[in-house]
């Protein structure tokens, strides 16, 4: 492996990575106007819930958490080493991690998704919240039966949540990755709790499927109207 693989790859660099990753996410925040809507979400929150973002809208999403045993959580990232850096961060936000990723094609148990389906079980049984991506790599917008799986073997209710600020750099890539910037608009949307019942058949976690697709789109479009102050998604 080349010398500068094996720096990045490092345990030192990875933490330092992270510190700086975690404090920059900080400044953003607390550098920011900010809007939660509904206004008395965490009020009506169903606890230990799964949460669901969509991948590139995932960097602030660790400030969901609030203060209390009642609002403690565990994210799911993947093992990549994108993901390594990702965790770092996550942990030095006081959010726990779960490694291991879903996919579209035969390599489901080599990223560590059967593993990570039972830590996530595991986590909401110990009362954890869940925060996890509803959309599997590489196909952005388009929520996996995972998610619904969770919801079904676990009991849990689904909150669709997305988080928007008004200044960001969006990213051409699969997943139109936005980077959040200091002093900013910033809003947080909850959807709608999205529950399945354990003895759904195939046709109902597909219609329960497309219901938290159509409630992610929602509180994504929702979510950058309020910071644009525009009626539209961003493109």
């Amino acid at each position: 492996m080349p010398l500068l693989k094996r720096i990045v790859a490092s345990p030192a660099f990875l933490s330092a990575a992270g510190s700086v990753a975690a404090n920059y996410l900080r400044l953003v925040w607390y550098s920011s106007r900010r809007t939660l809507e509904p206004s008395n979400f965490y009020e009506t929150f169903e606890t230990p819930a799964i949460v669901a973002m969509w991948h590139g809208q995932h960097f602030l999403t660790p400030f969901i958490k609030r203060a209390g045993a009642r609002y403690r959580a565990k994210v799911i990232i993947s093992r990549h080493r994108d993901g390594e850096f990702n965790a770092r961060a996550a942990e030095k936000l006081g959010i726990g991690t779960i490694r291991g990723s879903g996919s579209h094609s035969g390599d489901f148990h080599r990223k560590g998704g059967a593993t990570a389906f039972t830590a996530m079980l595991q986590a909401l049984t110990e009362e954890y919240n869940v925060a996890l991506t509803a959309d599997v790599p590489k196909v952005s917008r388009v929520a996996g039966l995972g998610i619904v799986k969770l919801a079904q073997h676990s009991g849990r209710p689904i909150y669709p949540i997305a988080i928007a600020s008004s200044r960001r750099i969006e990213l051409k890539n699969w997943d139109r990755t936005a980077i959040n910037l200091p002093f900013s608009r910033i809003a947080m949307v909850g959807g709608n709790p999205i529950s399945v019942a354990r003895d759904s058949d195939d046709a109902t976690l597909e219609a329960k499927r497309l219901d938290v697709e159509r409630e992610m789109n929602r509180v994504t479009a929702r979510a950058y109207a309020i910071v644009d102050r525009t009626g539209n998604s961003p493109p």
